[in-house]
């Protein structure tokens, strides 16, 4: 059956605008965590001139496919399994890869899975390349509204490792991958895209 989210219905349009500014240069795009496959079908039909791998844990792949199926999508491929903490490089499936997407998914996973995330982007990126991450953030620890405090007290409640991120972590993790942030938007519903680049790996270790 396919599943469809309201989140992603709902927020879809904010982030093509941020995308078609940060991604107009890519030409390959891997989406970690494609989920029900609503971004990407929709995302890569408006910014024509990307390619998208999809990629989840396996048992959301069912989903991604159907949706895939109820169109022409050329330019989609089907879902990459791809679970952070495993997955090993080199890939061929994703050699061309200059531009990373992800949304709503720093706080499903773990910690350690964030910042193995972050590590494995840092992997794959080319010098230059962007990594665009949407969801709601922390900042200075604190939650930005009285609804993500609620929002996260139910993601721990539902499992203890779940909840929301403070930026400043996620900075962390991204210098230690070699990602320097260079641009935050606000999103609808106190949400936000964070934008980290790769930085220049002879810049970095002169």
């Amino acid at each position: 059956m396919l599943s469809d989210s309201p989140a992603s219905e709902r927020n879809k349009r904010p982030i093509l605008e941020v995308l078609r500014e940060e991604f107009r240069d890519a030409r390959h795009i891997l989406e970690i965590g494609s989920g029900t496959g609503q971004h990407a079908v929709f995302l890569a039909s408006e910014l024509s001139h990307l390619s998208w791998q999809t990629s989840d844990l396996a048992e959301n792949h069912d989903v991604i496919r159907a949706r895939l199926a109820l169109g022409d999508h050329p330019r989609i491929k089907p879902p990459l399994l791809l679970d952070v903490e495993t997955f090993e490089l080199p890939d061929d499936r994703i050699a061309d890869i200059d531009g990373v997407f992800s949304a709503n998914t720093a706080h499903i996973m773990g910690i350690r899975a964030v910042q193995r995330m972050f590590a494995l982007v840092g992997e794959i990126l080319p010098d230059g390349a962007i990594f665009c991450l949407y969801g709601p953030f922390n900042f200075d620890g604190e939650f930005s509204s009285d609804s993500n405090a609620r929002f996260d007290a139910s993601l721990r409640q539902r499992k203890p490792t779940m909840g929301i991120r403070d930026i400043a972590e996620l900075d962390r993790f991204a210098r230690d991958a070699g990602l320097v942030r260079v641009r935050l938007y606000a999103m609808p519903a106190m949400n936000y895209i964070a934008v980290w680049q790769k930085v220049d790996s002879h810049r970095q270790h002169s």
